[in-house]
């Protein structure tokens, strides 16, 4: 089992780490700050730093899988190709320093954060996402039009008031008793561990609340300027906002 560092803190870009296990799909560390994709959010790229100075390059990270297709609780640091001496060099027991691409991962968060300053703005139900570094995307589920402008407007508006954002956690119990809490029809909150992360943006304002394993900024000022790029009707009953940096 990979401790998920980045659950409890977005903002950490190292960590010393250990292999535990070095399979055809990648690298398996005792812990780590990279995320692996999931909830929309792409996973990071990166290093990992060995004694000697060399550095294994981390393409992308994973959730690993078991038999069955099943995510699991191991996290696989896929490398680079070409880097088969490297590799060799890993062993379980290495310890290596796992540092993340910093600005590429600060870019997801502001993207992250963004999104759910736009679940505010359209109160509906959400049916597909996608955060990469170059742009972020929500499909709701909805028929009526959305002015590009006017959620533009918007976004600079929750920006600029500040709101922080707070990680926090709720129960299973909690989740169930408050299902609206969830807006995604996609993707399901994780459980089994009786505990659900949420994200919270706003603090005597309540701007967004829902469950939510991605990585965020601490406060809405840091998201910066993202304007809506594009609206589409990708079909009879769902609206696609795309957002980029201005």
């Amino acid at each position: 089992m990979t401790q998920d560092l980045f659950r409890d803190d977005g903002y950490l870009r190292e960590c010393a780490a250990t292999v535990v296990a070095v399979t055809p799909e990648g690298v398996v560390l005792d812990r780590t700050v990279f995320y692996p994709l999931g909830g929309g959010q792409a996973g990071d790229s990166g290093v990992l730093a060995l004694a000697d100075g060399h550095e294994v390059l981390v393409a992308d990270t994973r959730k690993a899988k078991d038999a069955e297709g099943r995510p699991t609780a191991d996290i696989l640091h896929v490398p680079a190709p070409g880097q088969d001496g490297l590799l060799a060099q890993l062993h379980p027991g290495t310890n290596v320093t796992a540092r993340i691409d910093w600005e590429r991962r600060h870019k997801l968060m502001r993207f992250h954060t963004a999104t759910h300053l736009l679940c505010h703005l359209v109160p509906q139900l959400v049916n597909g996402c996608s955060i990469t570094p170059a742009y972020a995307r929500l499909d709701f589920n909805m028929t009526d039009p959305l002015d590009k402008d006017q959620l533009t407007s918007g976004i600079a508006r929750l920006v600029g008031e500040a709101h922080p954002v707070v990680i926090a956690s709720i129960s299973d119990e909690e989740l169930d008793a408050n299902p609206s809490l969830v807006k995604s029809m996609s993707v399901q909150p994780p459980r089994g561990t009786g505990r659900v992360r949420t994200i919270r943006v706003g603090d005597g304002t309540l701007v967004d609340y829902q469950p939510c394993g991605g990585t965020h900024v601490a406060n809405t000022s840091e998201i910066g300027s993202v304007v809506v790029t594009k609206i589409e009707k990708k079909s009879a009953t769902t609206r696609r906002v795309v957002l980029g940096f201005a």
